[in-house]
Formats: structure tokens, C-alpha cells, sequence
């Protein structure tokens, strides 16, 4: 059982879809205040009402390092300081190369790699203010263990954040803030809907556990690195995925009978 966080507060980037929303709906079920900050105000809204009084919605493009600092802004004026970063915000369209242009690559290291400096560094004013903070972050097992065809700009932006975290971890250390990540798998969330039930059950079948993970599984591990539990925990990346990246081949996979 985790020491209770209630009253603490938490900002959750891209917190109002997918893994991002299971994290802000999650932190809510734990008594955190949470500021959910989408690039749509409507969105962020929406899940801050999920959620209820002790959320509110945020409009933001966190590539945008005015942006940040006003969501930082707001989460202190509205909650009164800032304890939790989770820099969720990422997007991940397909374009291999040969197709993929300058214009492509710069717009998703933008949003998921130039997003997660912007975001630590408006936190960070608050967060020394306060004597600590934790800073969490979503990257992925693409990027940093594996590869998939159209994705190389999106796991180059992944395996980078893990680049920062662990020189972000140390420089932080002395202000008693610590970085680490959460590096999901195959995870069955909206994004997925409409891709055809063929799709996710050579998905699955790829998967030791044979299913897909939900985001309540990333959203778990996210709150205990917000934890006071997790205080001596720094620069390190936990893998949600399910297994999906031990088998050394397809073959592993038909031996399990």
C-alpha cells in the first residue's frame, strides 16, 4: 500500500487520450490534484470532469516553451505548487524512410523529445521551491529496446528521452527531484480503434501473456515512481509491455505450446 498523496499535485502532458488520460484519471483515484493539459481545451476539460473538483483542464502545446511556463503557471495558481510532472505528450505517425520528410522528423521530436525539456524546465522553479518533486515520463520499448518499420523519427525521440532522464537525474539529485520512465508496450487504448480485429491478434500473439496491455497497467507503474516509496529511485526505466521483448524469436514464442 503507498503512502497516501493526497493534496499532492500532479501535471499529466497529453492527458486527455489514451495513456495520458488513464494516468490523470489514476493520479485522481489517489487523491492528487491534477492538472490535465491537452493542446485542446474542450479535451483537457473533458477528463478534468472525470475526474472532478480537484482537476482542472489545461490548453497547451507543449512544444512551445511559452506554453509551458503558463502550464506551469496554472498549476500553481490553481493547486498551489507542483509535485508531479508527467511528461506524457507524444504522437506517432508512420512515414518510412525515403518518405519521410525534414518537416515529419522535426515535428515529432518537437512534441515528444523538445516537449519533455520544456516541460521539466517550467516545473523545475516550483518544484526546488517545494524541497523535491518527481518527474515521470512515457517513453516506449520502441525506440530504446526495439523497432518497427515508419517509426524511426518516433523511437529516435524515445530512445532520446532516456538520453535526458538519466543526465536530468543526476543533475537533479541534489534538489531531491527525481526522473524516471515508464516504457509501455502494445497497450489497447483508442488509438487502436478501427485497425480491425486481424491487427491485434497477431498483436497479442507477440506477446508472452498473449493480450494487450491496458492503461491502467502504465498508469500503475507511473504512480508508484510518483510515490514517496520510490524517493531513492532515480534515472531508471521500467518495461510494461507484457513480456513482449524477452522472446528471442517467433520460435519462443511456439514453444510455449
Amino acid at each position: 500500500m503507498l503512502k497516501s498523496l493526497q493534496g499532492k499535485t500532479a501535471i499529466v502532458t497529453g492527458g486527455s487520450r489514451g495513456i495520458g488520460r488513464g494516468i490523470a484519471r489514476r493520479f485522481g483515484e489517489a487523491g492528487l490534484n491534477v492538472l490535465v493539459v491537452s493542446r485542446s481545451a474542450a479535451d483537457a476539460d473533458r477528463v478534468a470532469a472525470e475526474i472532478g473538483p480537484h482537476a482542472e483542464g489545461f490548453a497547451a502545446d507543449v512544444s512551445r516553451p511559452e506554453d509551458c511556463d503558463a502550464m506551469a503557471a496554472a498549476a500553481v495558481a490553481r493547486f498551489g505548487g507542483i509535485d508531479v510532472l508527467c511528461a506524457n505528450a507524444g504522437i506517432f505517425p508512420a512515414a518510412k524512410l525515403g518518405e519521410m520528410t525534414a518537416a515529419d522528423f522535426d515535428h515529432v521530436m518537437a512534441t515528444n523529445l523538445r516537449s519533455l525539456f520544456l516541460s521539466v524546465s517550467a516545473v523545475l522553479p516550483a518544484m526546488t521551491e517545494a524541497g523535491g518533486g518527481r518527474i515521470v515520463l512515457t517513453s516506449s520499448i520502441t525506440g530504446p529496446v526495439t523497432g518497427y518499420p515508419g517509426w524511426s523519427h518516433y523511437g529516435a525521440s524515445k530512445a532520446g528521452q532516456l538520453g535526458f532522464m538519466r543526465t536530468a537525474a543526476i543533475e537533479l539529485a541534489p534538489r531531491r527531484i527525481t526522473v524516471n520512465a515508464v516504457l509501455p508496450g502494445n497497450i489497447m487504448t483508442e488509438g487502436l480503434d478501427g485497425i480491425g480485429g486481424d491487427y491485434i491478434t497477431k498483436m497479442e500473439a507477440s506477446i508472452p501473456m498473449r493480450r494487450l496491455g491496458g492503461v491502467e497497467d502504465i498508469a500503475n507503474a507511473a504512480l508508484f515512481f510518483a510515490s514517496e516509496e520510490a524517493a531513492y529511485i532515480t534515472g531508471q526505466s521500467l518495461v510494461v509491455d507484457g513480456g513482449q521483448i524477452l522472446p528471442e524469436s517467433l520460435g519462443a514464442l511456439e514453444a510455449m505450446g
